[in-house]
């Protein structure tokens, strides 16, 4: 296999069959030794992180897979920290589509004139692009129909797509008392139709959790939902 990639969190491999290996890193993103999902730069290292992010995309990926939503999720090796995945196509340079159940984080900051902390925004969902040098910035659907990033009915699947999958993801966390506040999310094309992908991964990394008010790291929120 061939290195084609070095990410914050995972690097990326070529296969021979067409087919990627994401191998996933104990490296969180964050500041100052602070773990948060939506910051741009990695913050800390937590040691098993890797696993546990992997432990739980493989769980959800198969619960989405089991509901008919496309993930390019083909298998994993936990032990290596390794997760084969079919071969997609970005939009533009990549996209992070986030769903927000409550006002924390980067929506917090950018619009604290009028929301207050933990306030709730009933799935609202937002764009923004992967651009670190830029902070990766929000864009509005008619801005990236307009580049030629995704047309205006694609963002319009991947919205649906992003409610739907963030909904089970939210399900399954409240089945152990555990409230999702936020998530991230990516997407793709994949195959001859080029049909909308959920990729990447969803685990404690790119999520924000809280039990009884009460912040989940993601070690902890791997250990809640995978292993009791």
């Amino acid at each position: 296999m061939e290195l084609i990639y070095q990410g914050k969190t995972k690097d990326v491999y070529s296969l021979k069959d067409g087919n990627y290996l994401l191998k996933f890193k104990d490296d969180v993103t964050g500041e100052d030794g602070v773990f948060d999902p939506g910051a741009n730069t990695v913050g800390l290292q937590m040691e098993g992180a890797g696993q546990a992010g992997l432990r739980l995309t493989k769980y959800f990926f198969e619960i989405l897979q089991a509901n008919d939503l496309p993930t390019h999720y083909v298998d994993a090796d936990i032990d290596k920290a390794e997760m084969i995945v079919q071969s997609a196509k970005m939009f533009g340079k990549g996209l992070e589509v986030i769903c927000r159940y409550r006002a924390v984080g980067s929506f917090l900051r950018r619009y604290g004139m009028y929301a207050e902390e933990g306030q709730s925004l009933d799935g609202f969902v937002e764009v923004t692009l992967k651009d670190d040098d830029r902070q990766d910035p929000p864009i509005s659907a008619d801005a990236l129909d307009m580049l030629g990033i995704l047309s205006l009915a694609e963002y319009e699947e991947m919205k649906d797509l992003t409610i739907k999958i963030s909904g089970i993801v939210k399900e399954e966390l409240a089945k152990k008392g555990i409230e999702l506040f936020d998530i991230k999310l990516e997407f793709g094309r994949t195959g001859k139709d080029k049909k909308i992908t959920l990729i990447d991964e969803i685990s404690g990394g790119n999520m924000r959790a809280y039990k009884d008010g009460v912040y989940i790291e993601p070690l902890e929120l791997e250990r809640l939902i995978v292993s009791e």
